[in-house]
This record gives C-alpha cells, sequence and structure tokens, in this order.
C-alpha cells in the first residue's frame, strides 16, 4: 500500500472533510473505541455549551505537546503549526465524556470487540 492509498484510508475511517459533516445520518461504522464507531452514538448530556468550550481550550492545551509548566496565557498563544487539528477534536471528546462523568468511555466496548480491530502481525519464528 502506498503513501496516496493509506491517506485516502485514513481519511474514510476518520473523516475530517467538510462534506462528511453535512451528513448527521451516517453510520458510526469506525472502530468502536472512537468518535465514529459506538463510543461516537453517546449523547452528551448534562453540562453545558459554556463546559464545552471550556473542554475545548484544554484540548487544545493537551494537543500542543509543550509541557504543563510552559503553557501560555492563552490558546491564542500556542504555536498552532505544531497542533493536529484532528487531536484537538479527539481530546475535547475525551474532556466532555470527563465533564459528563463518563471517563473513560470505552465501557460499550468489550475486549472482543476491540480485538476485531487490531491488526495483527505475524512475526518471524527466531527460534529456528
Amino acid at each position: 500500500m502506498g503513501i496516496e492509498e493509506l491517506n485516502n484510508e485514513i481519511e474514510r475511517i476518520n473523516p475530517s472533510d467538510l462534506l462528511t459533516t453535512f451528513d448527521r445520518h451516517r453510520d458510526y461504522s469506525g472502530q468502536p473505541w472512537t468518535d465514529n464507531g459506538l463510543r461516537g452514538r453517546t449523547e452528551v448530556k448534562g453540562i453545558t455549551m459554556r463546559d464545552i468550550k471550556d473542554c475545548y481550550i484544554r484540548a487544545c492545551y493537551d494537543s500542543a505537546l509543550i509541557p504543563e509548566g510552559e503553557y501560555p496565557k492563552t490558546i491564542f498563544d500556542l504555536d498552532w503549526s505544531e497542533v493536529d487539528p484532528m487531536a484537538v477534536i479527539e481530546n475535547t471528546l475525551c474532556w466532555i465524556e470527563r465533564y459528563m462523568g463518563i471517563s473513560p468511555n470505552t465501557k460499550c466496548v468489550s475486549f472482543e470487540q476491540t480485538m476485531n480491530y487490531v491488526p495483527l502481525i505475524d512475526l518471524a519464528d527466531d527460534t529456528k
């Protein structure tokens, strides 16, 4: 598989394009523990819009990959060229789960379901 095919597969399982966001009825067929899978079906309850904003701000700092003691005063001073936008949304969702009191929200996924999605490779037998 070449790099272009790999990028296409990543975009298929974790879409980041604008058009996909318009389809609110798309299925949750991704890996169960992700926002595109079973975990993504979780309804947001018990938190406010301000809480969601706070979760986003915390996620921005978490995604900046700098030591906590070196955080700038505001997110506007983060080096955004070093921040992965998909990490920001994933971290935002984790903070939302914490605020809702359901973190870690992976109880909906069994070990067997998880193993169905984990790629396994055969290692050479070096004992021969």
